[in-house]
């Protein structure tokens, strides 16, 4: 029998309702939309209905009533901002009561044409001259801050070099040799200045304990820390570059500053054609922005940042009794170390067993914007810009979210955003402590991280050891399409742990002694399908040194360097460091590479191997540490070119590569 027509539809609309097609009444609710302005913007209002027309006046505002209406779960959430700048006295944070429900997003955006600036920093007005054409404004007593912004650019901290052979490091710090320095000793607030040393691949911070005629203290664990192990003060692997910050005494040159804490005064000595009464000149009072992660157990999710501007902060441990003892990318050694000899400075300058134990304890250096414990999180079209650490932190370890819990970011997507001009690097994606590698509980596994169409560019102006894009240990992680430039250090860095933490170990680890601390992994790390594809690197190792456009770290299996535009290198084109394994690097093109366009650390008996070079172009044809059939290695069909002569294929390569490449 035919069905009726009304017997036809009921079926149907059953049918609908159960496969999804058919909305529910609670899922066709319509997005709820919720405005904000900057605090003193007409006709903001807290007790209004956050419109265009009568916006709300402030973030928390905003935050508590998108949540209200996220917890419905029947809707889509945005949070619009209106341009302008949101000083904040507090960081914002987002964790699961702010998440999108039932497959909804939490969207905070920029409302069209609108540029929103999210501020950890304080505008500083009020300059009156004073000697040697040094200005003073006050910031209230007990303000700190290692950076200064004005007009947009990082000033310099009053500083002064000190020539190598005008000290003698000791144990305890070091002694001044020349006679010019002896006015060292009567200087006020003594304990406010640092040594800097920029050595290779380390970049150090320690400060001053006490100066007593030609005696100079450190701070501890800061100098026991920053002369054990590799690279370090006293042994470093180049000449070293010795500097003094942080004294009134200093503040000789011009664009150079100094911040008096106990009174508040900041001093600064313009640049040339520099009125500052005009100038815009910014104090970061805020260490962080945005604080996004819940738990492993109740994640944040289904969050998305679409055209903010993030600036403004500062990272004040390095001017601690805990200093900057890098050790490499943003990772550092913090508090007394429970396995150093007495005789370190002497026994330690180059590695020792006692070092080796210290490994698995190493800290991270925080972000502005962290994510961790967190789901499908998006930031878009967003500015990172004058921070004072690191722009984005995705899934580090939990030392270096504010949350106090790492790792767990699952599906993070940042796409089209700029990260410049700040202190750290741009992005760094995955922890560097043994849970990120073999991680105690599964969700704390990073992966399916994408990072593509961002600019990375003249950054990590203070922390030079640090990358533009860096990555330890992530599950599916693809870069792509990606302009990365003007950098001190490598361009982009995959992968960590030298191989020691791979299947069976390291052999150069057995001998130094690292697994009496930790055991010999029978299992791989999490690292494996990592994509490198289609990214302009240029103009990069200009300042540090044992680094490329492209380094990699440890096994990566089923991971791909491939397409890339490598320009204008300080130093190597592709770099397989330590342990570098089960990875291709195929159809890339390197032009004006000063050293091996690709390089590979096969040395003291690391596992580096298994690795496919084929079809790539370079104007330098050296190689090391890399012949086709030996340790698994596969190097074929490279070709030597001309950079004003290039193939046709190369220049495709080129074309496509960065933000603007064809294929995107």
């Amino acid at each position: 029998m035919r069905p009726s027509f009304r017997t036809s539809v009921v079926a149907a609309a059953a049918l609908m309702t159960v496969t999804g097609l058919l909305a529910s009444p609670a899922a066709a609710a319509p997005a709820r939309t919720i405005v904000v302005a900057p605090t003193g913007a007409k006709n903001a209002d807290d007790q209004g209905p956050g419109s265009a027309g009568r916006p709300l006046a402030t973030l928390e505002e905003a935050q508590r009533r998108a949540r209200a209406a996220a917890a419905e779960g029947r809707h889509d959430v945005t949070v619009e901002l209106l341009g302008g700048t949101y000083r904040l006295s507090e960081p914002l944070r987002f964790g699961a009561a702010d998440s999108g429900r039932n497959g909804h997003v939490v969207t905070w955006k920029a409302r069209r044409g609108a540029k929103p600036v999210l501020s950890g920093a304080r505008p500083v007005t009020g300059w009156t001259p004073g000697e040697d054409g040094v200005y003073k404004a006050q910031v209230g007593s007990g303000a700190d801050s290692r950076q200064l912004y004005v007009d947009g650019a990082l000033a310099q901290r009053a500083r002064i070099d000190v020539p190598r052979d005008a000290i003698t490091l000791t144990a305890t710090g070091f002694t001044l040799d020349d006679p010019g320095l002896a006015h060292l000793a009567d200087l006020p607030d003594q304990q406010r200045i640092e040594l800097q040393a920029k050595l290779s691949f380390t970049n150090r911070f320690a400060p001053v304990q006490s100066i007593s005629g030609t005696t100079v203290t450190m701070q501890q664990p800061a100098w026991d820390n920053n002369t054990y192990g590799y690279d370090t003060i006293q042994s470093p692997l180049r000449t070293p570059t010795f500097s003094l910050l942080n004294s009134r005494a200093f503040l000789d040159e011009p664009g150079e500053w100094y911040l008096d804490r106990r009174t508040g005064t900041l001093s600064y000595k313009p640049l040339a054609g520099q009125d500052l009464s005009r100038a815009r000149v910014e104090l970061p009072r805020l260490e962080r922005l945005l604080e996004i992660g819940g738990t492993y157990d109740e994640p944040a999710r289904n969050l998305r940042f679409e055209g903010l501007t993030f600036t403004g902060t500062t990272w004040l441990q390095p001017g601690t009794s805990e200093g900057y003892a890098n050790q490499q990318t943003g990772v550092f050694i913090a508090g007394v170390q429970e396995h150093r000899p007495d005789d370190a400075f002497t026994s330690c300058d180059f590695g020792c067993k006692g070092f080796e134990g210290s490994r698995n304890n190493w800290s991270q250096t925080p972000a502005a914007v962290q994510v961790s414990a967190a789901e499908n999180i998006a930031f878009t079209g967003d500015t990172f810009v004058n921070l004072g650490s690191v722009g984005l932190g995705i899934g580090n370890d939990a030392n270096a979210h504010a949350t106090g819990v790492g790792l767990g970011a699952h599906g993070v997507t940042v796409k089209d955003s700029t990260f410049t001009a700040s202190a750290g690097g741009g992005i760094v994606v995955g922890g560097v402590r043994p849970d990120a590698h073999h991680p105690s509980d599964p969700r704390m596994v990073n992966k399916d991280i994408r990072i593509s169409g961002n600019r990375i560019y003249s950054t990590a102006r203070e922390y030079l050891d640090q990358d533009g894009i860096f990555a330890s240990y992530v599950t599916r992680l693809t870069i792509e399409h990606n302009e990365v430039a003007d950098l001190p250090y490598t361009g982009i860095g995959i992968g960590f742990g030298w191989g020691a933490n791979d299947p069976g170990g390291s052999p150069e680890y057995i001998n130094r002694g690292l697994y009496d601390f930790q055991p010999i992994y029978d299992t791989p790390t999490t690292s494996t399908e990592v994509r490198v594809v289609g990214n302009h690197v240029r103009d990069v190792v200009h300042t540090m040194f044992d680094a490329g456009c492209i380094y990699t770290l440890s096994a990566m299996p089923r991971s791909h360097i491939e397409q890339n535009y490598c320009e204008k290198s300080g130093q190597l084109g592709v770099y397989f460091d330590e342990g570098s394994r089960y990875m291709s690097a195929d159809k890339n093109v390197f032009v004006g590479t000063a050293a091996q366009w690709a390089h590979a650390n096969n040395q003291n008996g690391n596992h580096t191997g298994d690795i496919t070079l084929t079809g790539n172009y370079t104007t330098n044809p050296a190689i090391t540490g890399l012949v086709d059939g030996e340790r698994g290695n596969t190097v074929r069909g490279n070709t030597t070119v001309t950079a004003d002569d290039l193939p046709a294929e190369a220049e495709k390569i080129i074309d496509q590569a960065g933000p603007h490449g064809k294929t995107r």
